[in-house]
């Protein structure tokens, strides 16, 4: 018995995927290397060593490109092991984080992008929802833990809670640029530990936390 291998459509183009990764990567170098407002079709294209048109098989623009690109990147879930505390689940985040935007290509692209969504509202809401999404998918994961442990009680804001998280290494890494140590993330977990305890529980404060705040 004999078998036909399956042919695609006449006229249809087969999009190979190592094609695709490659104009992916292309994307983030070039990003990192012009910026958005000289991004061209024809650098992305020629960094990965394709042809204009292998790009506009996949995207119909230059923002189209970008937009599903970053999006996927800044959506990116992360890994974070339950480490038995509050403390030490914001720790490893940190970690994590820090690497990330520490990343080259990370320290560039992104102060890049959030200047050019002051300029273009299609961006802006592109990045303003996959960094949501991935942010409520850290904080109710976080948050679950430390509720389950009853570390936490369940009444916090969820958006100031993911804000009391992100909110200070983000401020330091991506937007002031100032360099952070290593042995300042554990301080740092804890700090940030203190707050989420009054948020999620204000009436539970007590002189410790005060403490905790006001320590230099």
């Amino acid at each position: 018995m004999t078998t036909e291998k399956r042919r695609a459509p006449a006229g249809a183009a087969v999009l190979r995927d190592d094609i695709t990764t490659a104009i992916r990567g292309a994307v983030m170098h070039e990003l990192a290397a012009v910026g958005y407002a000289r991004l061209s079709i024809e650098a992305v294209a020629r960094r990965a060593g394709v042809s204009k048109t292998a790009v506009y098989r996949r995207w119909s623009s230059k923002l189209d490109l970008v937009l599903e690109i970053v999006s996927a990147a800044a959506g990116q879930r992360l890994p974070l092991p339950d480490t038995g505390s509050l403390t030490g689940d914001l720790e490893v985040l940190f970690l994590i984080m820090a690497k990330a935007l520490g990343h080259p290509l990370a320290s560039q692209i992104i102060p890049d992008l959030l200047a050019e969504a002051a300029r273009n509202p299609q961006i802006a809401q592109t990045l303003q929802t996959a960094l949501r999404v991935n942010q409520h998918t850290i904080g109710a994961l976080v948050i679950g833990r430390a509720v389950e442990r009853g570390e936490l009680a369940p009444t916090a804001d969820p958006d100031a809670v993911i804000d009391l998280i992100v909110g200070p290494l983000y401020w330091r890494l991506a937007i002031a640029r100032v360099p952070l140590d290593p042995t300042e993330l554990s301080r740092m977990a804890t700090v940030v530990a203190g707050a989420l305890r009054v948020a999620c529980n204000p009436s539970s404060r007590d002189e410790s936390d005060v403490q905790l705040f006001a320590q230099p």
